[in-house]
């Protein structure tokens, strides 16, 4: 879906022509003081419990907590929790919460609301279902204290607990009372203000925020979809920030002294999918066809720049989980070969994109290209995001490209995407030796033999062609030099709570 960027009033015209390139000028909602970050699409909802859409995260990381947050690092520290301890058969995990704690609402956050928040997940079985699946029970015994029972060890229940926030600690008010998909409580550094469709989301500063309160009145996203026109807006100081800049542009603007520029490698991936449930994708060697036939090099270079990694598998060179994998060359003959061994006759290949991730567009040009030698028409169905979700929900496509974001553990990689029982294997992937692998990785406590489990179960995933891995990109990002206190991260999480501006750096 476009989005449109609101026209600029004749007499504000005039005021940016009499302003420098770059200087901060506070337009609409900004007027206020807020930061206005363009992000390059609309959530589709705002209930972090349900919505799987990057877009929708990069508001919900200001407006909810989870027990513990990742840091800088990706190392999982105190957040609504305090501190925690386990037992010594690790199947006891006691958490203990910070004192005034407050939704914004001003209602009191107590354990009730973190256990009502977990079994909202697991009984409902909603987006994130998979990381409670060794879960037991999750109990209350005080208004402090959260107790989490196993039925396994569970060597990254912190990350899945924290790692993003899907796993937010929701007001069970909200939830009941059915505003908490268009009206979020939380109890994050920013509350929930107001949306305009189609336009912007507005958030307000939490003065009571267990870290404090923000250093900034608010924060204003505006949908922005065209990347050049997000980077035009900043450049011109009609937005602080945005994630939507053009790969191209990275290399020139390295010099450009009115924006702060952030090329950050990521934990993220992009990948294709073919659907397993309807012939001939349910052949591997069909699967193989098409990861031979594509030229995944050209891919990388006109989607980034420059700017990613191509990757056979998920997890990034320099992350200790890395697996080195080179099986699938650009080889059409290899392509032919194996689409004749299968007996099948190429035709019309759907292909499935949103315009509100322009690199899935692009990559699909490049890949009709790569398939129309083999003999397959690649028919290009770009839509809104929103219709992308529920076209892949409902397994309506041959062929689909998207990212993961935002990953740290292993798991995160890999379980809900390729296990049988995975809440995201929408291409209906299922192999016994994986779900042992993904299973077993959950559980083993051994470093060492964890790695083996995973890097088993990732070559097994590419060999077997439930995605075909594409890249790691980078976390680009720009914002006003008048912006401090705000820094890229690996994990592509948004977090605006430390940013402030710099009077010196004022308006013109």
């Amino acid at each position: 879906m476009t989005r449109r960027v609101v026209a600029l009033a004749a007499a504000l015209v005039l005021l940016l022509a009499a302003c420098a390139t770059g200087t901060r000028v506070d337009l609409g909602a900004g007027a206020s003081g807020n930061l206005i970050a363009g992000i390059a699409g609309e959530p589709d909802q705002l209930d972090p419990h349900k919505t799987t859409a990057y877009f929708s995260f990069e508001v919900l990381e200001n407006v909810f907590d989870t027990l513990v947050e990742p840091d800088a690092d990706l190392r999982m520290r105190p957040a609504l929790a305090q501190s925690w301890e386990t037992s010594p058969d690790q199947l006891t995990w006691t958490f203990r919460l910070r004192d005034g704690v407050t939704f914004h609402d001003g209602s009191p956050l107590t354990a009730a609301d973190v256990v009502y928040s977990y079994r909202r997940i697991i009984d409902e079985k909603l987006a994130n279902v998979d990381k409670f699946s060794a879960v037991t029970a999750v109990t209350a015994p005080d208004p402090r204290t959260v107790v989490i029972t196993l039925s396994r060890p569970t060597p990254n229940l912190l990350t899945n607990l924290g790692g993003f926030k899907g796993m937010a600690i929701v007001q069970r008010a909200n939830v009941e009372s059915g505003a908490l998909a268009t009206h979020p409580v939380g109890t994050g550094p920013f509350a929930f203000s107001g949306a305009r469709s189609g336009d912007s989301i507005t958030l307000r500063a939490n003065p009571r925020h267990w870290a404090g309160p923000p250093r900034i009145p608010g924060v204003t996203y505006r949908f922005i979809s065209e990347p050049s026109t997000a980077l035009s807006a900043l450049q011109a100081g009609e937005i602080d920030w945005t994630d939507s800049v053009p790969a191209q542009r990275v290399a020139q603007l390295g010099d450009d002294d009115s924006i702060e520029l952030a090329v950050t490698p990521s934990n993220d991936y992009w990948y294709l999918a073919l659907n397993g449930a309807r012939a001939p994708w349910d052949d591997v060697r069909v699967r193989r066809a098409i990861a031979y036939g594509i030229d995944r090099e050209s891919i990388v270079t006109a989607t980034s720049y420059g700017t990613a990694a191509a990757n056979q598998l998920a997890i990034p060179r320099g992350n200790p989980w890395h697996t080195p994998y080179d099986r699938y060359r650009h080889d059409p003959e290899q392509s032919r070969k194996l689409l004749q061994e299968a007996g099948i006759e190429p035709g019309t290949l759907d292909m499935l994109v949103t315009n509100e991730y322009p690199e899935t567009v692009t990559a699909a040009q490049i890949i009709a290209d790569n398939l129309a030698p083999l003999g397959f028409r690649v028919q290009i169905r770009t839509v809104d995001f929103a219709t992308w979700l529920d076209e892949q929900n409902q397994g309506n496509f041959d062929m689909l490209m998207m990212g993961w974001l935002g990953n740290i553990d292993p798991d995160d990689f890999y379980y809900a995407q390729h296990h049988t029982d995975g809440t995201s294997n929408a291409q209906k992937f299922s192999d016994p030796q994986v779900d042992r692998l993904l299973d077993a990785g959950r559980v083993e406590t051994d470093q060492q033999a964890r790695a083996q489990d995973y890097a088993r179960a990732a070559t097994r995933i590419a060999d077997e062609v439930s995605y075909i891995f594409l890249y790691n990109p980078a976390v680009i990002q720009a914002w006003h030099p008048a912006l401090h206190g705000y820094a890229a991260r690996r994990d592509g999480a948004i977090r605006f709570r430390g940013a402030y501006f710099d009077p010196a750096a004022g308006d013109s």
